[in-house]
């Protein structure tokens, strides 16, 4: 593969800002660029008396949870090294998504297990990668879908069709055999042939059926795919996980009212810098959800209790606090608190997101001090387009560059239109209208003399015969579209390749869209990538 380095549009500022090394420094507790940041956060990970989970209980969770949904060896191993106080942790996560998503989420994993490998070198001690699956988020529709280019070059969304309330956990929400060979069949029908279809398919079939949610068949997925580099998986939503998080979700109960300002703090500074708030702080936020008859509902504090927006649960913090002893597995974490929970189960060395996460990640910088932890070092996930041969020829016969595509793409086909008008039809329509114009003017004039109605009459009426000609005009254009079809065809595949949906290729397609192109290998050769922890975009020519 040839990796070229390329800057694309990203949409987070403070994330832009955070990896360029442009943003204000009270943000983010270590800078990206700082040589030495990562020798202080191992320091810190090993004083004495920080606030952490039982090691040993989370690793049997873990090793549990692993034996299911990712059995490797290289897994097996990495747990094993989890064992040891000494051990650290690269963490990164997405939200469960049909079919792993969008390619956004390999890339992380990739990230995720480079920089594990490049800390622990740099070291000289075991640092193990670790996949967060956000299994306790409740928006299933931004989990039940994905997208893949077909044969007839339609950018298709593949969707698990809702058949629940929305308001329970994705990893909660139980999918029957019959929906997962649904899709399956949908996709193996939207996928153009190829030598590795049957394979593919083959490997779907053998691991979706048989899991019981979204959440596991994600698992099952990112296993197969990352498994042999040693990557945990661990799913937020996890019931055993529960009771490993149990003290700590005591401390955000019982200390509910010094987060809650330590997160307004934090919002303040950062509008105070110049930028949004990308997890909103909200006054009288308890940062918390409540499972309550198998909806997961926010928690807000109301004449000191906690209760939710619809009054389905009103509870002291007494009573909070006894259940959470009893039922664990009945609370979970909302955008500003999970980062902290994942630093409290796990010696987070550094934790892989993309822009977006990393600004929002700013909000929660006080929310770690008010717990008496330290936020980690944040390393913005690799980024990449793929540049398969066919788009790459096509580009360079058109003259097209990625900015072109990405900028101006259809000002460029536009222009590449107009050339095909060797008749220049297009020029004498616009030199038709101007003499038209200039022809009509004089005679609009001598009838505003004669009447002024009969002006207003003869402006109306020059409209419409402009509005005839430009009609002509467009016909006329549709006449030679028609007839360049096939090369406008590979004009909008450039575009569909690089950028469907008019967003960034990897936020868009699924990895087995790739996996079929380019077979079940295709990640080993997307690892042999050189790693660049710098937040750079880079295109992967294939």
């Amino acid at each position: 593969m040839n990796v070229i380095p390329q800057v694309i549009r990203k949409g987070s500022a403070l994330g832009e800002d955070y990896v360029r090394g442009q943003h204000s420094h009270e943000l983010y507790e270590y800078d990206l660029q700082d040589g030495h940041s990562l020798r202080r956060r191992a320091e810190w990970l090993d004083a004495p008396n920080r606030p952490q989970a039982d090691r040993q209980e989370l690793v049997r969770v873990l090793t549990s949870y692993n034996a299911r949904y990712n059995d490797y060896a290289s897994v097996r191993e990495s747990l094993e090294k989890l064992k040891d106080k000494q051990t650290l942790v690269v963490v990164g996560g997405q939200q469960s998504g049909l079919f792993t998503g969008s390619l956004l989420v390999v890339y992380k994993a990739a990230t995720i297990v480079h920089a594990a490998r490049l800390a622990s070198k740099d070291l000289g001690r075991e640092v193990v990668p670790i996949f967060w699956i956000a299994g306790e988020d409740h928006d299933w529709d931004e989990a039940d879908h994905t997208y893949v280019l077909t044969h007839d070059l339609e950018v298709r969304r593949l969707r698990m069709e809702s058949w629940h309330d929305g308001k329970s956990s994705v990893s909660a929400v139980e999918v029957p055999t019959e929906k997962w060979e649904e899709v399956i069949a949908e996709l193996e029908l939207e996928l153009a042939d190829s030598e590795f279809k049957a394979e593919l398919i083959g490997m779907l079939r053998s691991e979706l059926p048989q899991s019981t949610s979204l959440s596991e068949g994600f698992a099952r997925l990112i296993g197969r795919l990352f498994g042999r580099y040693g990557l945990v998986l661990v799913d937020s939503a996890d019931p055993e996980l529960r009771k490993v998080e149990r003290p700590m979700f005591e401390r955000l109960i019982e200390q509910n009212d010094k987060f809650e300002q330590a997160y307004l703090q934090a919002a303040e500074r950062i509008e105070d810098a110049g930028y949004e708030q990308q997890a909103q702080a909200v006054e009288g936020a308890a940062n918390l959800f409540y499972i309550h008859e198998g909806q997961r509902l926010l928690l807000y504090k109301q004449d000191g209790k906690f209760v939710d927006r619809r009054g389905m649960v009103i509870l002291t913090k007494e009573e909070l606090l006894e259940r959470l002893e009893r039922c664990p597995e009945c609370f979970s974490n909302n955008v500003l608190t999970r980062p902290l929970m994942q630093d409290y189960l796990f010696p987070v060395l550094q934790a892989v997101l993309g822009l977006g996460e990393i600004a929002y990640w700013a909000g929660t910088k006080d929310g770690f001090e008010a717990a008496g932890m330290q936020m980690p070092i944040l390393l913005p996930r690799m980024s990449f387009t793929v540049l398969d041969p066919s788009t790459k020829k096509n580009m360079e016969f058109y003259g097209l560059t990625f900015e072109d595509v990405m900028e101006r793409f259809e000002s460029r086909k536009e222009a590449w239109l107009i050339q095909q008008d060797k008749l220049g039809m297009d020029g004498m329509f616009e030199q038709t209208k101007a003499e038209f114009e200039q022809l009509y003017a004089p005679l609009i004039e001598r009838l505003g003399e004669l009447q002024s109605g009969l002006a207003n009459l003869g402006m109306k009426n020059r409209e419409k015969i402009v509005d005839q000609i430009t009609f002509l005009q467009e016909k006329t254009k549709q006449t030679i579209a028609r007839q360049n079809e096939a090369e406008l065809r590979r004009w909008d595949r450039i575009y569909k390749m690089l950028f469907p949906l008019d967003r960034p290729q990897e936020r868009v397609y699924t990895v087995f869209y790739m996996l079929n192109r380019y077979g079940l290998d295709w990640i080993d050769e997307l690892m042999k990538i050189d790693p660049d922890l710098t937040g750079r975009h880079r295109i992967v020519e294939v």
